[in-house]
């Protein structure tokens, strides 16, 4: 659990979201600490994947301040965030361009984060291993796999805060709790000190979190 010792990772200040002058999140405050697990429960359409879009740096709020580890830039915030959404986007590149992104990541590192969402043993009978190319397989990939690949791509960037839209939204009740399994499995064995805010209306899915707050009309109740 957390206690009051620990550094302040993130810090919200008086967050509002207007689109089409509707109000979408109203005068949102909320201070996270290093290490904590935050869920966020709600009902569609009451602004949770709005918030995470603003406190990962994706989109600006409309009024109020956004900082993480002393940065406020979009851009310099988005270094510290990684995030899964509820649908993967796989890219017409390989299975290791496809986790690392441009980036400089090592073999290793792409095969250990892989073995940590149970896609190693896949991964490895395929023609061309983590080199084998996804634009025409793409479509041949189940929704479990398909989303076990986007949160090694989170886990690969070692961002120290991970952020998850309803990451298993798409998939059945089956699949759904085996990628859980998965990414609880992979956080877990993070050997940083791993900060995750999750959005979901499955509170089964938040056992053992530090918090669990609920968002209602684009309020955080805390």
């Amino acid at each position: 659990m957390c206690n009051d010792k620990k550094q302040i990772l993130a810090d919200l200040s008086h967050i509002s979201f207007s689109y089409d002058s509707k109000l979408i999140l109203q005068d949102i405050s909320l201070s996270i600490q290093s290490g904590e697990r935050i869920g966020i429960v709600g009902e569609s359409g009451c602004g949770k994947s709005t918030f995470l879009k603003i406190l990962s740096g994706l989109l600006p709020p409309s009024s109020g301040t956004v900082n993480i580890l002393g940065d406020s830039i979009a851009s310099d915030i988005r270094k510290h965030v990684s995030i899964v959404l509820q649908s993967a986007m796989l890219l017409p590149m390989t299975i290791y361009e496809n986790i690392t992104l441009g980036h400089d990541y090592s073999e290793d590192s792409v095969r250990n984060v892989l073995e940590q969402v149970s896609l190693l043993d896949w991964v490895d009978s395929l023609p061309e291993g983590i080199h084998t190319y996804l634009g025409d397989r793409a479509d041949e990939l189940s929704g479990g796999q398909a989303q076990r690949l986007a949160i090694a791509r989170a886990m690969c960037k070692d961002a120290p805060l991970l952020l998850l839209d309803e990451p298993t939204a798409s998939l059945d009740a089956s699949t759904a709790a085996s990628v859980m399994a998965s990414l609880d499995a992979c956080t877990e064995s993070s050997k940083r000190n791993l900060t995750i805010v999750h959005v979901t209306h499955q509170v089964e899915y938040l056992k053992g979190y530090d918090r669990i707050l609920r968002m209602e009309g684009g309020k955080l109740y805390v």
